[in-house]
């Protein structure tokens, strides 16, 4: 039997490579690369990210993702390519649930530039094995808008089902999403 120990906090140097996408922290050398990646309209309706993503919320989004993960509370990982890992492609977020004892919420936004490529159920790929291998989470869910056609492909890409479970609503840009959730069974 394998015991696992929930983290006060999460590795500050979390990194992972995998076939066709790689995951890291961000760096202050991502700031300029950031709005091309997140100030777009699909990011700005799916997402709670400010809109419009300039500088000024590219520096916010990485000062609070190393307070995330000090914190125990989550980690927001550069989505990249392997052997371009200085190159953000988007990004994949970790966040424990609160309401649940281990169980991770995963999200993501990749770029519309780099769409299309696999970037998203890849790094969701990577991003539930370190929950479930490295961090101890039992379970690793998502939470879709129905409405969102391309990240529902992606959940289904990546090997999430729906929970059986009621709508979650959560509050977002002055309205409340009912959201799908998806688990990732196993």
């Amino acid at each position: 039997m394998t015991i696992m120990v929930m983290l006060a906090s999460f590795p500050p140097d979390v990194r992972i490579v995998g076939t066709n996408v790689s995951l890291r922290p961000w760096e202050l050398h991502d700031l300029p690369r950031m709005p091309a990646l997140f100030d777009d309209p699909e990011v700005a309706r799916w997402t709670a990210l400010p809109s419009p993503f300039d500088l000024n919320a590219a520096r916010a989004r990485i000062a609070r993702s190393h307070r995330l993960a000090a914190g125990g509370v989550g980690l927001q990982l550069a989505v990249t390519l392997p052997g371009e890992e200085r190159v953000p492609r988007g990004e994949i977020g970790l966040m424990r649930d609160p309401d649940e004892p281990g169980t991770a919420e995963l999200g993501y936004a990749i770029g519309p530039a780099h769409r299309g490529m696999g970037l998203a159920s890849g790094a969701l790929v990577l991003c539930a094995e370190l929950a479930r291998r490295e961090l101890g989470f039992e379970r690793v869910i998502l939470r879709i808008d129905p409405e969102n056609g391309p990240s529902l492909g992606v959940a289904r890409s990546a090997g999430f089902v729906p929970a059986d479970v009621p709508l979650f609503h959560r509050p977002m840009k002055g309205r409340i999403h009912a959201l799908v959730t998806w688990i990732l069974p196993g």
